[in-house]
């Protein structure tokens, strides 16, 4: 009944503020489905380890961030791009920089799993989440080392024209490039863990470990493939989110977190609830910040998303899609 009646005061604050001003209303609509689906591209990279593992990787933000400074490299320095660089060298260049991302992502990620988790499977759970949590340090601190303390971002490389313009409402090419690439990813991401050979493996090593490996999966295999394409995930996330804004050593912490509440408000574990959870968190972010009429503001961001963390943890800890099992998750 709480949590009906929380919804229903959200619902009202909404409504309130799309009559009185409808523009800002939906222009911020858009902002929050941008950014929320660069968020469902981390939270999927949580829901993928937890779902064969039951771990949460929290090195996997700062995989994300490492990833994205190494991909702000391969652009400005090995691609050269710039603001008067032709269409076909921006789109040349782009592309194969989330592929070198993604690969970077996924070879670090995989790396993770061979040296700090792999030797832990059977360990106490409190010993894998201290190591989670210091994997999450050292990466972060690579990061520093390497690329320093400054913030990095490319010159603006995708059009920032306007994709529609309907009266005050508008979405231009850059916001709309960000969805643009993340929605095939999640379309094939989806295919590969639902309808291939590989796919089916993970599935049956999520659900039992042993019984998979007696009739013939390669567990370990089938966990470091798992661990690829969650690094693969993060690589092509960061380089979306370079895109937009610019990142330095600590973003991915940060992000990371909002991303693993979007994973756990969908229901860990759940493809489809990772990327509802991250849709969620992403319009209730924009939201917060973008609206006029009584909201909070970007100060209460922070509390709000954890503050909506604990509240699933407390009254629905399977989120929103998953199913309840003796764990909670």
């Amino acid at each position: 009944m709480i949590g009906i009646g929380f919804v229903l005061l959200l619902l009202a604050w909404l409504t309130v503020n799309a009559i009185k001003n409808p523009t800002d209303f939906f222009n911020v609509l858009l902002i929050g489905v941008t950014t929320g689906a660069v968020y469902a591209l981390i939270a999927l990279g949580y829901t993928l380890v937890y779902g064969i593992l039951q771990l949460i990787n929290f090195a996997h933000g700062d995989v994300f961030a490492l990833s994205g400074l190494f991909a702000s490299t391969m652009i400005l320095s090995v691609m050269g791009l710039g603001d008067n660089s032709s269409t076909l060298a921006i789109v040349g260049g782009l592309g194969a920089t989330f592929v070198i991302a993604a690969g970077f992502g996924a070879l670090v990620n995989s790396t993770i799993e061979f040296v700090a988790y792999r030797r832990l499977r059977q360990a106490p759970r409190l010993a894998v989440l201290i190591t989670a949590v210091g994997m999450s340090f050292i990466v972060q601190n690579i990061s520093l080392a390497i690329f320093d303390v400054n913030f990095r971002s490319i010159p603006p490389l995708i059009s920032d024209h306007d994709v529609f313009h309907v009266g005050g409402v508008h979405y231009n090419w850059q916001s709309f490039f960000v969805v643009l690439v993340t929605l095939p990813v999640l379309v094939l991401l989806t295919w590969l863990v639902k309808a291939t050979k590989q796919g089916k493996a993970m599935r049956a090593t999520s659900q039992d470990p042993e019984a998979s490996a007696i009739m013939g999966i390669d567990v370990n295999r089938t966990i470091s493939f798992t661990f690829l394409l969650a690094g693969g995930l993060a690589g092509v996330g960061a380089t979306l989110f370079l895109v937009e804004f610019n990142v330095r050593y600590d973003t991915g912490f940060e992000l990371g977190l909002i991303a693993f509440t979007a994973a756990v408000l969908g229901g860990i574990g759940n493809l489809t609830g990772a990327v509802l959870g991250a849709l969620c968190i992403g319009l209730i972010q924009a939201f917060n910040e973008g609206l006029s009429w009584n909201a909070p503001g970007s100060d209460w961001t922070r509390s709000i998303v954890f503050g909506i963390l604990i509240a699933i943890l407390v009254f629905r800890p399977e989120g929103l899609l998953g199913e309840r099992t003796p764990e909670g998750a």
